[in-house]
């Protein structure tokens, strides 16, 4: 027998085609797209306006971005499924498009709600203003003055001590309250799944289930373990080429290489003549040990891509460097464009600067020990906003989760999942093999989330699925790995 619809749920169940409110909110059809994405995405957007202080509502307001994603069906569930994007920094409307795919057997039954968070996408973002590509200090005193430049630009529509994850939950705990559901489920991405965990503390009647992607611990100091976390990371990953003969016999060791260049590029960066990868036009650029840095980076939050890191840092080793700038700048530029650096800053100096500390231990490795030096640099002129006072403690309680890790994540490691899965006795924690950062939509994942979702049962989930995934095999030459 069907369950008779409450009027929240006969709000939700409105076609889209002729929808025009969710609960209080008033929606117009719009388009979500995104660089990269495989097609725009059509959807409802609104805005909802939140004080910037909630200590003082009657001074500055600011308008958030919100998108509707209708369900398929004319009886939707009436608690629908909300992405917190990660960064901190990126827009979860800009998000989407990329990752719409894995949302698809969602989408049968809920609605998906995207917030972008204060100080991203359309939410009043703060962005900085980045450097010339062609630049080439990548001095601490010049990252300071790009701070204060960058500060001094926001400083006229906003006051930056407010766009924290604790203002980020109490804006999205007003949105609920707005769409008028009693409760809702959340996906967490990365940054997102501190988003998350700080609702479930805050918020616990008003949480379904969560889902968190790439598991960042409350107790987790962002930044902290960034260079550890890399270095083992890609150890595993160049091991697999060592392992294999021809890899090995064709290209060596890959961290021999990447050590070599990188005492190299320290003492003498190269100049490099290039295509420009976006648009093909004739470029130059300096190619130095952060650009390669950067580049490993990158590149290790999908294995499928690391796998040709061997080949590219032996290309190196030659001294072919256009291929790798390309790439470097490119892949820059993206980050660039999809982090709004001032939220960042905001996020990252108020919740986690205080206690960063420079580890000598990472000195030699690939990232080094040059990050969290940039952010304690940064964080001395950006102003900072307050962390409650149990930010750190985990959250706990019987809301059903399910967390994901890839096996080879080099940002958030499986070890995270298993920290904050210990704190929830109705969680169970799936770690992909052979994969990285972000797996939401790699393989059977997407219909593992959805069937999760709609039955709050992480324990009973079939995740027999999962076993066909494996580690791309390093490329030993320009056609890809041996037979």
């Amino acid at each position: 027998m069907k369950r008779p619809l409450s009027f929240i749920a006969l709000c939700l169940a409105a076609p889209l085609a002729s929808a025009t409110t969710l609960g209080g909110i008033a929606f117009s059809p719009c388009t979500l797209a995104a660089p990269g994405a495989s097609a725009p995405v059509a959807a409802q957007c609104a805005r909802v306006e939140v004080p910037e202080d909630r200590a003082a509502p009657d001074a500055r307001r600011i308008s958030l971005a919100l998108a509707w994603v209708a369900a398929a069906t004319a009886d939707p569930a009436a608690d629908p499924v909300f992405l917190l994007a990660g960064g901190p920094g990126q827009s979860a409307r800009d998000s989407y498009p990329a990752v719409a795919g894995a949302f698809s057997d969602i989408l049968k039954r809920r609605h998906v709600i995207l917030l972008d968070q204060r100080g991203t996408g359309e939410s009043n973002r703060l962005a900085c203003a980045q450097d010339e590509a062609e630049s080439t200090d990548i001095s601490i005193g010049h990252a300071v003055e790009q701070t204060r430049a960058c500060l001094t630009s926001l400083s006229a529509v906003a006051d930056v001590r407010h766009y924290t994850t604790g203002n980020a939950v109490a804006d999205l705990e007003a949105v609920r309250l707005a769409l008028g559901v009693p409760a809702i489920n959340l996906i967490g991405v990365s940054y997102g799944t501190r988003v998350a965990q700080q609702y479930m503390k805050a918020y616990p009647e008003a949480v379904r289930s969560a889902v968190l992607d790439g598991v960042v611990p409350n107790s987790l100091v962002l930044g902290q373990e960034h260079a550890r976390n890399l270095e083992d990371s890609l150890a595993r990953q160049f091991a697999a080429c060592t392992r294999l003969p021809a890899c090995r016999e064709a290209l060596g060791d890959p961290m021999d290489t990447f050590r070599a260049l990188a005492a190299e590029l320290a003492e003498q960066p190269r100049q490099v003549h290039f295509r420009d990868a976006t648009t093909g036009a004739p470029a130059q650029g300096e190619f130095g040990r952060p650009a390669l840095s950067g580049l490993l980076r990158m590149y290790a939050y999908q294995p499928a891509i690391a796998a040709t890191l061997p080949l590219l840092l032996s290309d190196l080793a030659q001294g072919h460097s256009d291929a790798a700038m390309a790439q470097a700048r490119m892949l820059m530029s993206s980050m660039d464009e999809a982090m709004a650096q001032g939220m960042g800053l905001s996020v990252t100096c108020s919740e986690d600067a205080d206690e960063l500390v420079p580890d000598p231990a990472d000195a030699d490795t690939v990232m080094g020990d040059e990050f969290v030096r940039y952010i304690q640099a940064q964080c001395a002129v950006w102003p900072h906003g307050s962390r409650a006072a149990d930010f750190r403690e985990p959250a706990r309680g019987d809301t059903p989760v399910l967390l994901l890790s890839g096996e080879l994540d080099p940002v958030t490691p499986p070890r995270y999942g298993e920290e904050v899965a210990a704190h929830l006795p109705r969680s169970r924690h799936l770690v992909l093999r052979g994969q990285g950062h972000n797996v939401i939509g790699t393989g059977c994942t997407p219909k593992l989330v959805a069937r999760f979702i709609e039955n709050i049962d992480a324990a009973a989930l079939d995740a027999e699925c999962l076993d066909r995934l494996a580690a791309t095999p390093p490329f030993s030459g320009r056609y890809g790995w041996e037979p």
